[in-house]
């Protein structure tokens, strides 16, 4: 029996083949991205790509797959020592810096999920994954691990940009193809439209990390016998009762999906700028001009991160 028996069992050979090639950029290895890091190792990817510009601090250690043996040592190198415990075949590369220094990273790769915690830099990889065709996976945890969400990003398939997708849920709008009507009710979002994050226990985060790692991994094996359908584009959790829907109250350990449409007026992917950027006069739209029209604020402040799925641990 070898360590990869069962796996094989489950998905088949020929799929855990696959899994061994594919190559998954995770940006951001904090509580979540490090879990979903390691999650995906375990499960046969056998590629991987990690970037993060923090080292791990003990008071980190409570919440991450990293350990006390690891305090001082980049996150990203941390993890990828994980990683290669659990499979010695892995490939890991990785990039000790910020996502807006290393946009190289991005190429090549199959598929990224976002651990990142701020939305500045979510917009920022939106940009890189669109340029790319990238597709990407972002989660965030609301404050105390009240519950969390995680959606899909296929760039050019009709569906939403990460800035179509934040301006509507982040902004609690009404859900266009839900058939109650009703709107998003978090409770938690500031007055600057970020989430008001704070601490949650770390088997609160990973309920929500251990989603975006299966979406991962059913996304990277589309078109084989043991993809599975997603219902739609978004899954809210809630770890506790969350008032998810307005007036509709989410029994813990439920989920509600909905459907965010793409924004024909969206700044990054709308309309307009397609037809701007097809002209002659085309005008690059800066993501200071874009954070101000959706509403939602860049963070100057580590301390008031808009979600604590990322690099905050």
């Amino acid at each position: 029996m070898t360590a990869w028996d069962r796996v094989e069992r489950l998905i088949g050979s020929d799929n855990l083949g696959k899994l061994r090639q594919k190559r998954v950029g995770i940006i951001g290895l904090g509580s979540g991205g490090g879990f979903v890091a390691l999650s995906l190792a375990m499960s046969g990817v056998g590629k991987f790509v990690l970037m993060d510009d923090d080292l791990l601090e003990a008071g980190n250690v409570v919440r991450h797959v990293a350990d006390q043996r690891d305090v001082g040592r980049p996150k990203a190198e941390a993890v990828a020592d994980l990683l290669r415990q659990r499979n010695p075949n892995v490939q890991v590369e990785t990039r000790i810096g910020r996502l807006e220094t290393n946009l190289d990273a991005l190429d090549g790769l199959d598929i990224v999920v976002s651990g990142l915690d701020g939305e500045g830099p979510k917009y920022v990889l939106n940009q890189a994954c669109l340029e790319r065709g990238l597709t990407a996976i972002y989660a965030g945890v609301y404050e105390r691990g009240e519950g969390g969400d995680v959606v899909i990003i296929r760039p050019n398939t009709g569906g939403p940009c990460y800035a179509c997708w934040a301006a509507e849920l982040r902004e609690g709008l009404a859900l266009s193809d839900i058939d109650t009507n009703e709107e998003l009710d978090y409770g938690m979002i500031g007055p600057e439209g970020t989430l008001e994050a704070e601490p949650g226990l770390w088997l609160h985060v990973t309920r929500i990390a251990a989603t975006q790692a299966d979406m991962t991994l059913n996304e990277l094996l589309a078109g084989t016998n043991v993809h599975r359908q997603m219902p739609a584009n978004t899954v809210i959790i809630a770890n506790t009762a969350l008032e998810i829907m307005t007036g509709q109250i989410s029994q813990p350990y439920t989920a509600v999906w909905v459907n965010i449409q793409r924004d024909p007026h969206c700044l990054v992917c709308g309309d307009a700028l397609r037809n701007n950027l097809a002209s002659d006069t085309a005008e690059e739209v800066s993501l200071d001009s874009l954070m101000k029209t959706t509403g939602i604020a860049l963070e100057e402040d580590a301390e008031e991160r808009s979600s604590v799925h990322g690099n905050a641990e």
